[in-house]
């Protein structure tokens, strides 16, 4: 996969005459999800917990697993290979309102980057099992790294127009894709 970009400030911070610059990333491996499509999947892994899932690393990525089993989460970085559509703006799955793109976590992106923070269950050889899936079948993945408490949790956290969705602290009935 490719993605290509405009580079418009040079090595001196300075603007230039923009120059297409080419992005190329390689998939690490593959996710192995019984999510075959987005029908009743979650749209975030959390809401259905229990459910299991699998990366395979190619194989000269194994090693980078090293050390990750001390880690009880993982965030994995992905790309959508299920869509083509690039929205700006668009429904978010808990409601009919439109939002601007980077204010959801649609599909339909301009780079089609996704994340999801999944729990660690075991890693064997190339192989990372793992619950807390909300990722299609055969999704590639870009990267893999710890989720760390210390980086990665924030306090007196605001979640804009989805904290009305979660004000009675239970999770809303749209979690599910139907």
């Amino acid at each position: 996969m490719s993605v290509e970009i405009i580079d418009a400030i040079d090595s001196d911070g300075k603007n230039k005459e923009a120059q297409p610059m080419r992005i190329i990333m390689n998939p690490i491996g593959v996710i192995h999800s019984p999510y075959k499509e987005p029908k009743d999947m979650p749209i975030q892994g959390i809401f259905e917990a229990d459910v299991e899932a699998w990366i395979e690393l190619r194989e000269e990525y194994s090693d980078g697993l090293k050390d990750l089993e001390g880690f009880s989460h993982a965030i994995l970085l992905y790309y959508f290979h299920k869509t083509s559509k690039e929205q700006i703006q668009g429904s978010p799955f808990l409601e009919d309102n439109r939002h601007g793109i980077f204010a959801i976590r649609s599909p339909h992106r301009p780079n089609h980057i996704g994340f999801s923070v999944v729990k660690i269950c075991a890693i064997h050889d190339n192989k990372l099992h793992f619950t807390e899936v909300d990722v299609l079948d055969q999704t590639p993945v870009l990267d893999i790294k710890p989720y760390v408490k210390y980086f990665d949790v924030r306090e007196n956290v605001v979640s804009g127009w989805l904290d009305k969705h979660f004000e009675d602290g239970r999770a809303p009935d749209r979690t599910i894709l139907k």
